[in-house]
């Protein structure tokens, strides 16, 4: 029993997480997005990769092959402070899902993935406020847009 939990403890302790997956619109046909993640100290590298269903969109795992009809349209690379970020070209008209993935180096690490589906007519632009605004809690969001919405109250 001892030895079964200590592998249950383990296994929970050294999981990657994705915390949030963030979208936005480069230009009117081409999507950025970041999806943040946290990994165990003892993982020192993780591989990322993004998919639609069984298609991989792109990856940086050089052991992985990015699916043919994306190789010019879709890019996904590291960047400090745990993001990963995908460029996505010719973002097709209606919703599409995007599934961000974060595996850690080891064999037996688990993958953690977050989803999240995209309607390219509600696609904010990739602007400092679209990009806070998509990060922030609901409470932060509502207090940083009081005085906004008091002041045109007052108008």
């Amino acid at each position: 029993m001892l030895l079964l939990t200590t592998i249950l403890l383990f296994g929970f302790a050294s999981a990657q997480k994705v915390i949030q997956l963030n979208y936005c619109s480069i230009d009117e046909h081409n999507l950025r997005m970041d999806c943040k993640y946290a990994v165990p100290a003892e993982s020192p590298e993780v591989f990322c990769k993004y998919t639609q269903g069984e298609r991989l969109l792109d990856t940086t795992n050089p052991d992985e092959e990015q699916h043919v009809p994306f190789k010019h349209r879709a890019k996904a690379r590291l960047f400090p402070g745990n993001i990963c970020r995908l460029l996505f070209k010719n973002l097709p008209n209606g919703k599409s899902n995007f599934t961000c993935n974060i595996k850690g180096s080891q064999a037996d690490s688990v993958t953690a993935i977050k989803t999240s589906v995209v309607e390219k007519k509600l696609l904010l632009p990739c602007t400092a406020w679209s990009v806070l605004l998509q990060s922030c809690s609901g409470l932060l969001l509502t207090l940083m847009t009081l005085p906004m919405l008091l002041e045109i109250h007052w108008l």
